[in-house]
């Protein structure tokens, strides 16, 4: 049992994930992939994290990877290629190509984790100003990408693709300029893996970062971009 209140307050729809004990941080199974049941999840550090066909794990894992915005790491040459302007970059540009091509280049499929159910529910996140992508491209064609979720001062960040070398990379350095810029305290990448850790990406506890999430839902003027409000997290 957890010793001290959850600062963000009871969900609508899930446990508090400091009282369920697994392995895989899973709080829940099979909730519908609905808007308003996204939003609660992301605000209360919970995502969806499908497996094939089965029902829907939704997963609050401890530790929980982050990508502290204030000290990313860019190695020199990924930052010669920045300055080259080689990529075209572009946002929310073509958000349903991104998360089509994050779930279907390489061995990728959409029998992994972004299903169609999935791309259909982030495209309606996108279409109501929650869900955001950065594209590139390479003499015009698209090469790679990433794309999220922003609520307030929070960027979670699901999947990013590349065709060329650095042409996801390129997408996450300028995403994380983006977030920087716009006052964005809280860049979630969920899991770390060696190719996250070279951008100084790291890993907190789920206590810390419901700290971090709690403080980045309390910066009401933080957008992505200028535009109509996105809905609110529930309160």
């Amino acid at each position: 049992m957890t010793s001290t209140p959850n600062p963000l307050g009871p969900s609508r729809y899930f446990p508090d994930p400091d009282e369920i004990e697994n392995d895989y941080g899973i709080v829940a199974l099979g909730l519908p992939l609905r808007r308003e049941i996204l939003v609660d999840a992301y605000s209360h550090g919970i995502f969806p994290w499908p497996h094939g066909r089965g029902a829907v794990p939704w997963c609050s894992p401890d530790p929980r990877a982050v990508l502290p915005l204030e000290s990313p790491h860019w190695s020199r040459r990924l930052l010669r290629t920045v300055r080259s302007g080689k990529f075209e970059v572009s946002f929310n540009r073509d958000f349903a190509a991104v998360i089509r091509a994050c779930a279907t280049t390489g061995n990728r499929t959409n029998e992994m984790w972004i299903t169609p159910a999935m791309r259909r529910a982030y495209i309606n996140l996108h279409e109501t100003g929650l869900a955001h992508s950065v594209e590139t491209r390479l003499d015009g064609v698209l090469v790679g990408g990433t794309y999220g979720v922003a609520i307030r001062g929070l960027f979670a960040g699901e999947s990013m693709f590349h065709l060329v070398t650095d042409a996801s990379t390129v997408a996450i350095h300028h995403l994380c300029e983006h977030l920087r810029a716009r006052g964005f305290s809280l860049f979630d990448i969920q899991m770390l893996t060696p190719h996250t850790a070279r951008f100084g990406a790291v890993e907190i506890s789920r206590a810390e970062y419901v700290r971090r999430l709690h403080a980045a839902l309390k910066l009401k003027n933080v957008r992505f971009h200028d535009g109509p409000e996105p809905p609110a997290p529930p309160s």
